[in-house]
């Protein structure tokens, strides 16, 4: 605790050095209404891996205009990182303990944004001030889906959850699986698909009353509302993620008359665009990872990937469906190429809830001055290319020999007829 405090002071005195959001002075500071906890406690919240989680800071007194976030993996170790948005996004860590969040957190309008979610960004996170005052906690368990199922198609008929599973139960304490309500379709007027998740709970009256949660038994598996002498800590439990088909029509589409088609289709205009879709343009190197976020998608929202006309169903691209896979689709709705390569470039449109949302145009090009392996598609190219034009030159080199000694042994055989002629 001792390089706590001395971590916090030291950023006490240098609050120029340590910006994050300030709140203008001609607004209404709407944050300031709800009054903080006389006492810190925590609100138990799970989350499912590689999704983008939002953790607002619910309270703060009036008179404070800007806030700093803190992470700590357990409540009083020796790692803290102190969270700070500068012009940039950074992390300052008072242990130089791993950068893990460095480039995927932000904070904004006071809340807490991580991209990406990891299960290693389980732990505590701490609204306060340099000074060291505390406002707000939460307690984050992010739980990596162990299971994808794919159930049978079903239509879009109850809102109605089904009974949780249970995964192991005991005198103390009882596991089960909490599903949430299927998704929407993510795709109209085609085939598409639903999702539902069910994140991993436990439920017991020994839970720690310091942190707050919709229910007083339950809790997450990997809170620290759980008491370790139940032994879940490190255990395998984890996220399950189903998926099925499903079809709805899309809703109708606002009318345009005669003259104004007639006018796109004379200067050209990409119709899809006209009916809100926005066109991203990207250009990445090969032999590279790619990762494709859809623009304006949110946890909750409903995601789908087509290439061009060809949809990239999770039946098919699901990440660790295929551990051979270089295209693929993790859980939280990003697209992946593990690596880029050349046959990629072209058109990636996303739906969000059940419409289209955005086109990706994707240019793809050799990365110069790199070092290139005899496997690598390009030199495989080369190399056929050469070979194809050395069989060519080679097949004309022979087929020219052979026509002149062709000739040369008919022009041989003609003056020695006409040589017998004579004689």
């Amino acid at each position: 605790m001792l390089r706590v405090v001395l971590a916090i002071c030291f950023w006490a005195v240098c609050p120029l050095f340590l910006s994050a959001y300030e709140a203008p002075e001609d607004k209404e500071d709407i944050f300031a209404r709800r009054a903080c906890p006389a006492f810190l406690v925590f609100d138990s919240a799970a989350f499912q891996a590689d999704m983008t989680i939002e953790l607002p800071c619910h309270c703060k007194p009036e008179e404070t205009h800007s806030v700093v976030w803190y992470y700590q993996k357990q409540i009083g170790s020796m790692n803290t990182k102190v969270l700070t948005d500068f012009e940039g996004t950074t992390v300052v860590e008072s242990s130089k303990a791993g950068t893990d969040l460095r480039s995927r957190f932000s904070i904004r309008l006071f809340s807490l944004l991580i991209f990406r979610v990891r299960k290693a960004d389980s732990g505590h996170y701490i609204c306060g001030t340099a000074s060291g005052e505390f406002f707000y906690g939460y307690d984050v368990d992010v739980q990596e889906v162990r299971q994808v199922l794919f159930p049978y198609s079903i239509k879009q008929s109850t809102e109605v959850q089904e009974a949780e599973p249970i995964i192991m139960k005991t005198e103390k304490f009882q596991v089960f699986t909490r599903y949430g309500l299927w998704s929407k379709c993510d795709r109209c007027d085609v085939w598409g698909e639903q999702m539902r998740v069910g994140l991993c709970y436990i439920k017991s009256i020994y839970l720690h009353v310091r942190y707050q949660r919709e229910s007083v038994t339950e809790a997450p598996c990997g809170s620290s509302a759980v008491p370790r002498q139940f032994g879940l800590s490190g255990s395998s439990y984890g996220a399950k993620l189903e998926v099925r088909n499903c079809h709805s029509p899309c809703p109708p589409k606002p009318t345009t008359s005669s003259e104004r088609q007639a006018l796109m289709k004379f200067l050209e205009f990409d119709d899809r665009s006209s009916s809100g879709v926005t066109i991203h343009f990207h250009n990445h190197p090969t032999d590279s990872d790619l990762v494709l976020t859809c623009p304006g998608a949110k946890a909750q929202y409903a995601v789908a990937w087509d290439k061009a006309s060809a949809p990239l169903y999770r039946s098919q691209y699901i990440e660790g469906l295929n551990k051979t896979s270089r295209v693929f689709i993790d859980t939280g709705h990003h697209l992946h190429f593990r690596p880029l390569r050349l046959e990629d470039k072209g058109s990636y449109i996303c739906w969000l809830q059940g419409e289209l949302a955005a086109e990706i145009r994707l240019g793809v090009y050799l990365r110069l001055g790199r070092s290139r392996q005899i496997w690598d598609p390009e030199s495989v190219y080369a190399l056929q290319l050469i070979l194809a034009c050395y069989t060519a030159i080679s097949a004309m080199f022979l087929l020219t020999v052979t026509v002149r000694f062709i000739w040369q042994i008919s022009k041989e055989e003609t003056s020695s007829h006409i040589n017998w002629n004579v004689l």
